[in-house]
């Protein structure tokens, strides 16, 4: 089973992932969200340059917020300082359009961007509509390998819901999947596989990535302990943002294994008083998988941590990456929150567990 690491991108993240290679994972991935952190690009080039064997992948890109040729370019770029090392992670978009208050983008565009992407890195001619205009585009000059369109760049689709891990079957691709609770993660990777099976793949074909937040507990450290609340804490405080982006915009429930929590209720009626009125995701999605607002702290509980993130001791949650490798799932990333650097060394020794 391979390990990877998910940053909030910073200028700096080159050192993470450099030291994440020198530990032993396999992939390094770089959130694409605009407004929270700094452009996965500028870090992943800079990580490409200071690393050599790790694998460097977007995690993930939206299309909406990046045009399919800049994005393509951006890929080629990158695979000109790491060749053969760069995932494309892509989605319809959570953390990065809510942050600025939309909702995802349509299954179908997402698709169509895909094939844009991949038939520019393919030196092929394709439709790109743009301004209300459709135009034809290509790379116009590959042969002064100004960027690598030689080597392969693996697609990676993060994907819940059926129409998405079909799209994924469809296209063949890598899935990602963000795992809290182990027992819904084994029920997301059987649909995967099935999917994948329908679509005439063989099932050891797929590659399937759990992406987790989580804190390797000391014996009697509770759940919510400092480090704990640092570490993992974020991502059980995403279950609150996303509960309260349900309630304000009248969406559909997304975690049915939360409504009926009392820590969300009190958190949704905290942000209808959240300032501008017209744009309350502004202060609701602020500190989104970094770290826990102080007015957010009292609805992230030790018990909405367990059932969120990788919260255990050691021997523990061994036992949970060993059920969703049995499951099916090839690779578990681990996500860092930024001043928790030191958290790496935990998962190292877990990671050389599965090695």
């Amino acid at each position: 089973m391979d390990f990877g690491i998910a940053l909030p991108t910073a200028a700096n993240s080159w050192k993470q992932a450099k030291r994440a290679e020198e530990l032993g994972f396999t992939h390094a991935w770089f959130y694409d969200t605009q407004m929270l952190s700094a452009d996965c690009f500028v870090a992943m080039g800079a990580a490409a340059v200071n690393t050599k064997r790790i694998r460097l992948g977007t995690g993930v890109l939206v299309p909406s917020n990046r045009i399919a040729p800049v994005a393509a370019n951006a890929l080629a770029t990158l695979n000109s300082l790491a060749a053969g090392r760069i995932d494309f992670g892509v989605g319809t978009g959570f953390t990065a359009r809510r942050a600025m208050g939309f909702g995802a983008i349509r299954i179908k565009d997402m698709e169509t961007y895909i094939h844009q992407v991949y038939g520019l890195l393919a030196g092929k001619t394709v439709d790109f509509e743009m301004e209300g205009q459709s135009r034809k585009i290509r790379f116009l000059n590959p042969e002064l390998d100004l960027f690598n369109t030689r080597d392969p760049i693996a697609l990676h689709l993060s994907a819940f819901g059926p129409r998405t891990r079909a799209l994924t079957a469809r296209l063949k691709a890598g899935w990602i999947d963000f795992v809290g609770n182990v027992e819904a993660g084994i029920r997301e990777v059987e649909a995967m596989r099935e999917d994948w099976g329908k679509a005439g793949h063989a099932t050891g074909d797929l590659r399937a990535t759990a992406f987790a937040l989580g804190c390797v507990l000391q014996d009697g450290e509770p759940a919510d302990s400092e480090r704990a609340m640092a570490q993992a804490g974020p991502r059980a405080a995403v279950m609150l943002h996303r509960a309260a982006d349900e309630a304000i915009l009248n969406l559909k429930s997304t975690q049915a294994l939360l409504t009926q929590r009392p820590e969300l209720e009190g958190y949704v009626a905290l942000a209808r008083t959240y300032e501008p009125k017209d744009a309350p995701y502004l202060e609701n999605h602020r500190g989104h998988l970094m770290f826990v607002k102080p007015a957010e702290r009292k609805f992230v509980t030790a018990d909405l941590i367990r059932a969120t993130s990788f919260t255990a001791t050691e021997a523990e949650i061994k036992q949970r990456i060993g059920a969703l490798r049995d499951a099916g799932y090839t690779q578990f990333t681990i996500q860092l929150v930024p001043g928790q650097e030191a958290a790496l060394a935990d998962w190292a020794r877990i990671a050389k567990a599965f090695a």
